[in-house]
């Protein structure tokens, strides 16, 4: 080809390139949802982690905000994950704790997800990840709006190499823990994951991501992450083990802020980087009692199981550039259950006909002047239905209840965790989260006014979803999903 005619193809090729790309930044947005399991709210550098570095994920915060006062529903696996991809309360929709290999109930398909929300708009949708709302059939990724699931469907500790079984012979072990199987979509292609095989999930989980990426470039998309760690056991593929301060753990951590880095290479590859609303979180804190395993909460009090803050605030990272300012810091409280709505009212998406407890916090991701919280209150739960805390503005009331504390022990070793004490808390209690983020000193007595307008929260979550002095039944409880007669 002779140089002039080269020169006007090049031309050509590199403005049908710049059309391509703009053209992907028109319609509906992206949404890419990274979700860590146990990670605390001090465990990637801009808030706050020592001994390694997070690159991928401080670049997140300084092109987009964080939320220094983010909040998952409940402390615990799968009732954190049904808030966030409902938008509801997991006490509303029939969710409790963390959902093992023997239960028989689910996600309830009633229930709208938001990969059903996007599929209103003729979003492409995949998981890759940690499931944990159900691992039989009806209750999997790919029955409630999502064409892609690779991944384990619950806790990756929930198998028979589990610290409380490690001592026993195998055919002892799998009566109370079986072998951890490795999905994708509704068929078990893997039926015996080893720690071999736990080594590459997160490698595995990320270059799925950027596949699904690459195929869809062209579409509307929506891609949730929730990633296996730093949930214990710890596993680590060879390229970042033994490379930072903090041992394997710290490790780990780099692993995940590895594959963000990917995720958002390959949106600007792509030409979707402009196009793409990029969220990351975690779905608790951390589980103190594994020590050197678990993870840092910074200044908070307690940590995963737990309604104090130590348990429930986490870190949040916003970003899509264009869209999201660069480099601010949101302090409004917001929480895993306002994501759903805020997606719908991107999208154009219709909210379904029942009752959800989420709301609308654009103003907030965009960090706007003056913008405040869209939610009165926020309502925390743990155990059986149990309201915990209430959060309404810079005060939180905690209810009484028993938590679990390492109450001043070190936590364990090499992923063998050290026990918990019982502490009872026997009258509520009240504390300014902005004054006293640590949960240090009970103001009940010196503001009897806020004392009164929070417990008044607290008698309406009673009212709504039971709970409360008489164990009542609330009328908002909807039921998980069950398996249909004769299974």
């Amino acid at each position: 080809m002779r140089p002039a005619v080269w020169r006007i193809f090049s031309i050509f090729v590199a403005s049908l390139l710049l059309h391509t790309a703009a053209a992907r930044t028109g319609g509906p947005p992206n949404v890419v949802i990274m979700f860590c399991d146990d990670m605390g709210y001090a465990d990637i550098g801009s808030f706050g982690a020592k001994g390694y570095k997070t690159p991928h994920l401080d670049r997140m915060a300084k092109e987009g905000v964080k939320f220094t006062n983010f909040h998952v529903a409940s402390a615990v696996c799968s009732a954190s994950r049904i808030a966030l991809l409902t938008g509801c309360y997991n006490t509303r929709v029939g969710i409790r704790g963390a959902l093992g290999p023997k239960t028989q109930y689910g996600i309830n398909k009633q229930e709208m997800t938001i990969a059903e929300l996007v599929k209103q708009k003729n979003y492409a949708t995949a998981i890759y990840g940690k499931w944990h709302l159900g691992h039989l059939e009806p209750f999997l990724p790919t029955n409630h709006g999502f064409d892609e699931f690779y991944g384990i469907p619950y806790s990756n500790d929930m198998w028979p190499y589990h610290p409380g079984v490690r001592h026993l012979p195998m055919a002892d072990r799998l009566k109370k823990w079986p072998h951890l199987p490795l999905f994708e979509g509704t068929q078990i292609i893997n039926s015996k994951v080893t720690p071999e095989d736990q080594r590459k999930l997160t490698t595995a989980f990320a270059e799925r991501a950027v596949g699904f990426i690459e195929r869809n470039a062209e579409k509307p998309f929506f891609l949730y992450v929730p990633h296996a760690q730093p949930h214990v056991p710890l596993f680590v593929s060879d390229k970042f083990r033994d490379k930072t301060e903090r041992g394997l753990f710290g490790d780990v951590i780099s692993e995940i802020d590895w594959s963000m880095g990917q995720i958002l290479d390959a949106l600007k590859r792509t030409g979707n980087d402009r196009n793409t609303l990029v969220l990351f979180t975690s779905d608790n804190g951390p589980w103190l009692s594994y020590g050197d395993h678990a993870g840092s909460t910074g200044p908070l009090r307690e940590g995963k199981g737990t309604s104090w803050e130590g348990g429930v605030r986490v870190p949040f990272i916003a970003r899509w550039p264009g869209k999201i300012p660069a480099g601010k810091t949101v302090a409004e409280p917001a929480m895993t259950i306002d994501i759903l709505p805020t997606i719908a009212g991107l999208i154009g998406g219709e909210l379904p006909g029942h009752k959800i407890d989420g709301k609308n916090i654009w103003p907030l991701l965009t960090a706007q002047k003056g913008a405040i919280s869209p939610q009165e209150a926020y309502w925390v739960y743990y155990g059986n239905n149990q309201l915990q805390a209430v959060i309404s503005g810079r005060w939180k009331l905690l209810l009484p209840h028993t938590y679990r504390t390492m109450d001043g022990k070190p936590g364990g070793e090499d992923g063998t965790p050290n026990r918990y004490t019982n502490l009872k808390l026997k009258q509520p209690e009240l504390y300014d989260l902005i004054a006293d983020v640590s949960e240090t000193t009970d103001l009940a007595d010196k503001y009897p006014a806020v004392m009164k307008q929070l417990l008044a929260h607290a008698n309406a979550a009673y009212a709504d979803l039971g709970d409360g002095p008489l164990k009542k039944k609330g009328p908002g409880i909807r039921p998980a999903g069950q398996l249909p007669d004769g299974n």
